[in-house]
């Protein structure tokens, strides 16, 4: 499958902190607003490497929310930065998800 420009371009770019300069923050969020959802599965784990230190004004949640239209998300497993706190959190949202169609 192909990654669109869009995708590719924000992974470039990358989210930055909130100690980032306004250009730099207004432009990852312009970035983000151009990729329309679904994402292909293959998009959305390079969009999970994409993730900043911080939540970045709320554009981090719209990230995560991003990469979870693709198909196979609820499946899926984020390993490319374990450790960063929105790749952990995608990765516990997978489990849980997985842990409540175990219980039905």
């Amino acid at each position: 499958m192909t990654v669109r420009r869009e995708v590719q371009e924000l992974v470039t770019y990358g989210m930055p902190s909130e100690d980032a300069p306004l250009e730099e923050i207004e432009e990852a969020n312009r970035l983000l607003e151009n990729i329309a959802p679904p994402v292909s599965d293959e998009e959305a784990q390079l969009l999970a490497t994409a993730f900043g230190s911080d939540d970045c004004y709320g554009m981090a949640a719209t990230l995560m929310h991003l990469i979870e239209t693709a198909p196979g998300a609820h499946n899926a497993s984020y390993s490319h930065d374990p450790h960063n706190m929105w790749v952990k959190r995608l990765n516990d949202r997978v489990e849980v998800g997985r842990e409540i169609r175990e219980a039905r």
